[in-house]
């Protein structure tokens, strides 16, 4: 729960202050020498990118660090001076998760079964250009996800599915008005008749708009 309401609060956070960072920003005066955008970079684009990753699931019966990997696109719009809102639709692939000690302590060995969490998203999104490149943003929205899991004390392999949330924040820098890379963090909410598949991702982002 807690992971979950800072994850919420903090792309919520993100969101709301981008407004007051556009403004911020138009005050100061421009450094030269390097590039420096003439509007918001990635807003006004359509834009596509790709996330690799390490999830952190240790929830229930599970205690695995996968690799994750992600598509992400969709339209942004510039709304300030260094500010951009937008859209986006995407699909991501939470790993393959292994059991730890779950029934009555003992070791549990089901490496023919895959655990496993992907799923689709759908959002909004919002960044904002703070210095010569370096921006920060922010995005929330609905995750369907299919995943299979157990129970604590329970045997049984559930098949999954579900609409449930997203959120996330992250930086980087753009080296021009068309590619960047960032840093992020995302939690993914995916949870269901008491078994949860909730998880956190720390990823690499690469973004190319058109």
């Amino acid at each position: 729960m807690k992971k979950t309401l800072f994850a919420v609060a903090l792309a919520s956070a993100t969101l709301c202050a981008l407004p007051a960072f556009a403004q911020d920003s138009q005050t100061a005066p421009p450094a030269g020498g390097n590039f420096q955008p003439s509007q918001p970079i990635g807003s006004g684009n359509w834009f596509i990118n790709g996330s690799v990753g390490q999830a952190h699931m240790r929830v229930g019966p599970y205690d695995d660090h996968p690799t994750t990997y992600a598509l992400n696109g969709g339209y942004r719009w510039k709304v300030g001076p260094d500010l951009g809102l937008g859209v986006e639709v995407g699909y991501n692939d939470l790993g393959n998760f292994r059991l730890k000690n779950a029934f009555n302590s003992n070791d549990v060995n089901l490496t023919s079964q895959r655990q496993a969490l992907r799923g689709w998203t759908a959002g909004v999104n919002g960044k904002i250009n703070v210095w010569r490149g370096l921006y920060l943003s922010g995005r929330t929205g609905v995750y369907g996800w299919r995943g299979h899991g157990y129970a604590n004390q329970d045997i049984n392999r559930h098949h999954l599915d579900k609409v449930d949330w997203y959120a996330g924040v992250g930086t980087g820098y753009d080296f021009s008005e068309h590619f960047g890379l960032g840093l992020s963090y995302d939690y993914y909410r995916a949870a269901k008749d008491h078994i949860k598949l909730s998880s956190d991702t720390a990823s690499l982002t690469a973004e190319y708009r058109f």
